[in-house]
């Protein structure tokens, strides 16, 4: 055989002076081929590396054994565990996993869609930009005939099966819990409304206080554009400019919360003393930062191995039906020493 090229089922069969079908019985174990044959092609594939043509098979089966998910990053810890609840899921049943970063670019996940489409990946996972208003792409490949799974930010409206976490519930929880440890004056920095996960956040706040009898002030929300520390920090530049009597803070994610309690401290303010802190995501360093940050836990690698689980329950259905699953998972409140009750 020549050097410097894979090793076929071809080769095999001229080699042994049988037929390639024949060849590609025994390496599959089929109980037509004598045990003598399979032992001399075994032998003659491990000799010569052998590998499958995955290509080829996939053609032949209709299958390529790949999943594809597209997030809007990879480094951050929620997306991390959350593709890591997908590949336990996913290599359990013996599929192997594509993973791709959108950068929260709307032209970047059509564009990964398709190539998805044309490498023919059997199913796909996607969490939507924040800039995904318009789903067309989303239907040429439910259209192709690739089934698609939608996580942790809604598209309303769009029927397609959906796991969520209850942003709405665990916002609610923490401003109402900040309220019960007598904080009055709570402040809010918000994500861009526009996004439905963003939107049910400043609900949950807007309501807690609501129900409990607490006046809006609207001078006491901040909206930021982004989601890093340093949006925090520019954010209650805002906050403690307008109030200084405010006397908690309620933030749209831990590293925006994080970012916030440095001017805090700047500021001469403690914490939890003066101000208490609530963040959410419960990212891995949060019990780390001084104080620990109080936070919001979300399901994180559940709800990445429960969106694998109903993708593969399509394959074992062998078909798109009209009948969507639409699963919401609960968050829980963390309480750390970033937020202590006033009583």
């Amino acid at each position: 055989m020549q050097k410097n090229r894979q090793t076929t089922i071809i080769d095999i069969a001229k080699q042994l002076g049988v037929s390639p079908s024949t060849v590609s019985r025994a390496l599959h174990n089929h109980p037509s081929i004598s045990a003598e044959t399979k032992k001399n092609v075994l032998a003659l594939a491990e000799k010569y590396s052998y590998q499958p043509n995955l290509l080829a098979l996939s053609l032949l089966n209709k299958r390529t054994g790949i999943i594809g998910i597209v997030v809007p990053e990879i480094t951050s810890y929620f997306f991390a565990t959350v593709i890591s609840g997908v590949q336990d899921m996913v290599s359990s049943a013996g599929y192997k996993l594509l993973i791709c970063q959108s950068n929260e670019s709307f032209e970047e996940e059509k564009k990964l869609l398709q190539d998805m489409a044309l490498l023919r990946v059997d199913g796909v996972l996607i969490s939507p930009t924040f800039r995904t208003k318009t789903f067309d792409h989303f239907d040429r490949l439910k259209s192709a005939g690739i089934p698609l799974v939608i996580f942790d930010r809604d598209c309303p409206h769009y029927k397609a099966d959906k796991v969520l976490v209850d942003s709405y519930d665990g916002a609610y929880q923490a401003v109402e819990y900040l309220i019960k440890t007598g904080r009055h004056n709570i402040a809010h920095i918000a994500g861009p409304i526009a996004f439905p996960t963003f939107k049910q956040r400043l609900d949950g706040y807007l309501n807690a206080h609501y129900d409990n009898n607490i006046p809006i002030r609207s001078e006491l929300i901040v909206y930021s554009d982004g989601f890093s520390s340093d949006y925090g920090v520019d954010a209650f530049v805002q906050l403690i400019a307008r109030n200084k009597k405010l006397d908690a803070l309620f933030a749209v994610n831990d590293a925006v919360a994080i970012g916030a309690m440095r001017v805090i401290r700047e500021n001469g303010y403690r914490i939890p003393e003066d101000i208490s802190v609530v963040g959410f995501d419960d990212e891995s360093y949060a019990q780390y930062y001084f104080p620990p940050l109080s936070t919001v836990w979300q399901p994180v690698y559940e709800l990445g191995m429960l969106s694998a689980k109903i993708l593969l329950d399509h394959f074992a259905s062998k078909e798109l039906g009209e009948r969507f699953r639409y699963e919401i998972l609960k968050p829980e409140l963390v309480i750390r020493e970033s937020s202590i009750s006033l009583s």
